[in-house]
């Protein structure tokens, strides 16, 4: 089984959102990890937008990077520039992938409204990624049945 980790700074955001669309997407054929640089509560936002395409992500919990030193996975995902350029030397990757996703929490919009709108775009933009990820590789079961509407 093909083993993922999804790395950006604070693991509250972007990384746990692309976490659980791998998790979705490859419907238990990968084993899908997330963690941070400097790891801090789960945004209520995430949850919240999530939740809107069906995924429940009120029991996720940010992971500090050094929860998987040592460790070797298939595919290191990096999601801020920040995680990129400090990636460990000691957590290895068949092959890495780096996208520069901006953080919602960092939005300069002051209205609620305006906030969750940022959090639908990024959420929107992580979900297009991870989807593409996922098609372009074989030993993935792509999909199938779905009750996500897209």
């Amino acid at each position: 089984m093909r083993k993922i980790l999804v790395l950006c700074t604070g693991n509250a955001c972007r990384s746990q959102m692309a976490e659980a669309y791998l998790r979705y997407f490859t419907r238990g054929n990968a084993e899908i990890y997330s963690a941070g640089l400097q790891p801090d509560q789960i945004h209520p936002l995430v949850v919240e937008v999530m939740l809107e395409d069906n995924i429940d992500m009120s029991f996720a919990q940010s992971k500090h990077l050094g929860d998987f030193s040592g460790q070797h996975f298939d595919y290191l995902i990096t999601v801020c520039k920040n995680a990129e350029e400090s990636r460990p030397a000691d957590i290895t990757a068949d092959h890495y992938f780096f996208y520069d996703i901006p953080n919602p929490a960092f939005s300069s919009v002051e209205e609620e409204e305006g906030k969750l709108s940022v959090f639908i775009s990024v959420r929107e933009e992580i979900k297009r990624k991870m989807l593409r990820f996922i098609g372009q590789r074989d030993e993935f079961l792509v999909l199938g049945e779905s009750s996500m509407e897209f």
